[in-house]
């Protein structure tokens, strides 16, 4: 089947952590307006458990617009809405300036949002892009701003991330759709 033939079934994948501790299910589905992905996740962090669950809509081009977020069985969630051009306003549409400038969401829990700056950079062989994202960390529910950079190595195949701010490197292996398939030392995709 060809990327286009697929854009209105959903996409089920699966991830487990490296240390095979967690497990995430995704269901993915890209619309003619918009992208809309769907996943739970059970992990564990600094050796506690935990659940998460997540909704995240990007428009077409892949810049995201908002994203629900929440601990299962507490009480702790976030909503965010993105304008597409580095604007963000929490649920009740209060404007989150420490946000401004970020397009795209790093959750630490999942792969996926690495997908989010492939997708929407559509880099070239030896192309590079510095980025900001909405960096979101898993359990604390903390948001921040990071700088990242990626590296196309080969179009929806291969991709270099590293953290600006930190000697973080990572090279990522993709599918055609560009989702994480392997990240080494933290995910590897299951389906």
């Amino acid at each position: 089947m060809r990327y286009a033939d697929a854009v209105n079934e959903p996409l089920v994948a699966r991830w487990q952590d490296w240390e095979r501790k967690g497990i995430e299910h995704l269901v993915l589905r890209e619309g003619a307006r918009d992208v809309v992905v769907e996943s739970m996740v059970v992990g564990a962090a600094d050796g506690a458990p935990f659940a998460l669950q997540y909704r995240i809509r990007c428009d077409k081009s892949w810049r995201v617009r908002n994203a629900a977020i929440a601990m299962v069985g507490e009480n702790r969630k976030i909503e965010i809405a993105g304008d597409g051009n580095g604007n963000w306003t929490d649920a009740s549409g209060k404007r989150l300036p420490k946000l401004n400038g970020a397009i795209d969401i790093d959750l630490s829990a999942t792969p996926f949002t690495n997908t989010f700056p492939i997708r929407r950079l559509k880099l070239r062989a030896g192309q590079s892009a510095e980025i900001v994202t909405v960096y979101i960390l898993v359990p604390a529910l903390t948001l921040m701003t990071d700088p990242q950079r990626y590296t196309c190595i080969e179009p929806r195949k291969r991709y270099r991330y590293e953290s600006i701010d930190s000697d973080f490197t990572r090279e990522i292996e993709v599918d055609s759709r560009g989702l994480v398939v392997t990240y080494p030392g933290l995910f590897r995709r299951l389906m």
